[in-house]
C-alpha cells in the first residue's frame, strides 16, 4: 500500500476518529484535575483500567450492557474521587503552599497509588488479558468496515466531549472553573468556591476516565498493565492542547490519534509504543506550551 493510499484510507480515518475520541475523554479528566489543583495524577490510566474491568464483570456476571455500565462506572469513579479528595488531597492542598512542592508530592502519591492499584488488580485478575464480545457485528459502507462497538464508542465519546465543552463554556460553573485554572488566587478573592470547583473537577475527571475504560474494554483486550501508556497519551494531549484549553485538548487528541494510527499503518504495530513515547519526548522538547495553548497578553 502506497503512502497516498494510506493517507486516503477511509478505514484509517475512522480508526483515527475512534482513537482520538477515546484519548480526548481520557485526557479531559487529567486536564481538569491538573488545571484546577496542579496535581500530577500519573495513576489516571489505572482509573481507565479499573473501569474496563468493572464493565467486563458487569457484563459477564449480570449481563449489563456496557452502555448502562458507563453510568454505573461513572458514578463509582466519581465517588472514589470524592473520597480521595476528602481523605488525602484536601489536606495536601492546604498544607503545601508552593506549586513545585505540590506537584512533586502529588506525583509520589499517585505513583504509589498507581502501583498499588495495578498490583491488586493483577493479583485478583492475574495478568491474563480479558475481553468480551458486544456489538461486534461488522457494518460496511463501501470500502469502510466498522464494528458496532466502535461506532457506539465513537458516538459516546463525542457526546461527552461536546457536552463537557458546552457546559464549561456556557455555565456559571464553567466560568468559575476557567478562572481557577488561570488565576486561582484571584478567583478565591472574588468569591469563587475553589473547594467546590476542586471536587467537581475531580469527580468529572474520574468519571470520564471510568467511562473511557468501559468503552476501551468493549472494543479490545485489556490487562492490569494498560494504564501507564494511556496516562502518557493523556499527558501528551494535555501538553499539546494547552493547560485548561478543553477544545484544544480535543483537537490534540485527534492529532495524536492520527499520528498513532497512520504511523502504525506505515511502519509496524510493534512500533506503537515507540511512536507514542517519541511524540511525548518531542512535545516536551519543542512544544512545552502546546500547539493550542492560550496566549495571554499583558
Amino acid at each position: 500500500m502506497s503512502f497516498v493510499d494510506v493517507f486516503l484510507s477511509q478505514q484509517l480515518l475512522f480508526a483515527t476518529l475512534v482513537t482520538g475520541a477515546l484519548y480526548a475523554i481520557i485526557a479531559l479528566g487529567l486536564n481538569l484535575v491538573y488545571g484546577t489543583m496542579r496535581l500530577l495524577n500519573v495513576a489516571h490510566g489505572e482509573l481507565v483500567m479499573v473501569g474496563a474491568y468493572v464493565g467486563y464483570w458487569l457484563f459477564s456476571v449480570f449481563g449489563l450492557s456496557p452502555l448502562f455500565s458507563t453510568v454505573v462506572v461513572a458514578a463509582f469513579s466519581a465517588i472514589v474521587g470524592v473520597l480521595l479528595y476528602k481523605f488525602l488531597l484536601r489536606d495536601m492542598l492546604v498544607r503545601v503552599d508552593r506549586r513545585e512542592r505540590l506537584e512533586a508530592n502529588s506525583l509520589l502519591l499517585f505513583f504509589g497509588l498507581s502501583l498499588l492499584i495495578q498490583n491488586i488488580v493483577a493479583w485478583v485478575e492475574t495478568a491474563t488479558p480479558r475481553a468480551y464480545q458486544y456489538m461486534d457485528h461488522v457494518y460496511r459502507f463501501g470500502d469502510l468496515a466498522m464494528t458496532g462497538n466502535r461506532i457506539i464508542a465513537l458516538l459516546v465519546a463525542l457526546a461527552i466531549c461536546i457536552g463537557v465543552t458546552l457546559f464549561l463554556r456556557w455555565s456559571v460553573f464553567g466560568l468559575a472553573l476557567r478562572s481557577v485554572i488561570e488565576q486561582p488566587e484571584a478567583a478565591r478573592i472574588v468569591g469563587v468556591n475553589v473547594e467546590q470547583v476542586h471536587i467537581v473537577s475531580l469527580t468529572l475527571g474520574f468519571a470520564s476516565a471510568g467511562v473511557a475504560g468501559v468503552l476501551l474494554g468493549m472494543m479490545e483486550q485489556f490487562s492490569p498493565f494498560i494504564g501507564f501508556p494511556l496516562a502518557i497519551a493523556a499527558f501528551i494531549v494535555v501538553i499539546l492542547g494547552g493547560l485548561g484549553n478543553i477544545l484544544g485538548g480535543f483537537l490534540a487528541a485527534l492529532l495524536l490519534g492520527a499520528i498513532e494510527t497512520y504511523g502504525v499503518a506505515l511502519t509496524s504495530p510493534n512500533l506503537r509504543s515507540v511512536l507514542l513515547y517519541g511524540v511525548f519526548v518531542a512535545t516536551l522538547m519543542f512544544l512545552p506550551q502546546g500547539l493550542f495553548a492560550k496566549r495571554v497578553s499583558r
